[in-house]
């Protein structure tokens, strides 16, 4: 799985190339793995091996199998990587960008899915990795705005319609210890918005500490550990203060 592979010039050839599927695992493994030779997601081992009729490897220390999308952006994700990969030729190389609609006649998916598969690569090419965060992570929201105390009167009566947060921007983030942070603006706290931030960021199976709020409830595919901020906001490695110490708010 080691052995190098081209990189296409034109649309045409990326569809032609990315045609082959095994072609398409060597290529994603390349860009994935240092000299495309896989580690599994869970434990990190590099004792796997391929099975060729499934396109998959098994992991010979924890006895799992994982695609090679496991891990990454594509994992929850029907969609095969030959219309991924070449998805992701269209916007590195449209200079003046590429809307759905025109992916969506391209490679003959819905403009849903081609909506959907654009926000997943930019946001990809902004971080610089298709990797998801892994490990210890701590999930929170903070309120952004000004102090109406510090406004001038002019000003406070413009902007402040409410108490609380109605007139502050929502602000998730969520922070893999020893690692980075991804930061996001989210429309509200409710349940739907919080919950797909960190589907979409962090990998099933890690640890997650949040506070008390219910938004993180049903989060079970993950071991989630709870502080509440009501009775303490540190207990052992449950707490929720080292994303906001990093700077992302």
């Amino acid at each position: 799985m080691s052995e190098s592979v081209k990189v296409p010039a034109t649309l045409m050839e990326a569809i032609q190339y990315f045609a082959d599927p095994l072609v398409c695992l060597r290529f994603f493994a390349g860009l994935r793995w240092e000299n495309g030779e896989a580690v599994c997601p869970r434990c990190q081992s590099n004792r796997v091996s391929f099975l060729t009729t499934r396109l998959m490897w098994k992991c010979l220390d924890c006895k799992k199998q994982f695609s090679i999308k496991v891990g990454t952006i594509f994992e929850d994700s029907p969609i095969g990587l030959d219309k991924w990969l070449c998805a992701m030729f269209l916007v590195a190389n449209c200079k003046n960008g590429v809307s759905s609609y025109e992916v969506a006649r391209d490679l003959h998916v819905t403009q849903k899915s081609a909506w959907f598969m654009l926000q997943r690569i930019r946001h990809a090419m902004h971080t610089g990795t298709f990797k998801k965060l892994s490990g210890q992570i701590e999930a929170d929201e903070t309120f952004i705005g000004g102090k109406a105390r510090n406004m001038h009167k002019a000003k406070r009566e413009r902007v402040i319609t409410g108490t609380g947060g109605k007139d502050k921007t929502i602000v998730m983030g969520v922070l893999e210890r020893g690692g980075e942070v991804r930061a996001t603006v989210v429309p509200t706290r409710r349940k739907n918005p919080v919950q797909s931030h960190i589907r979409e960021h962090v990998l099933a199976g890690s640890a997650i500490f949040t506070d008390a709020l219910k938004s993180y409830e049903g989060l079970t595919e993950f071991q989630n550990d709870v502080i509440d901020h009501a009775v303490a906001y540190v207990d052992g490695e449950v707490h929720t203060t080292a994303w906001r110490i990093s700077g992302a708010c």
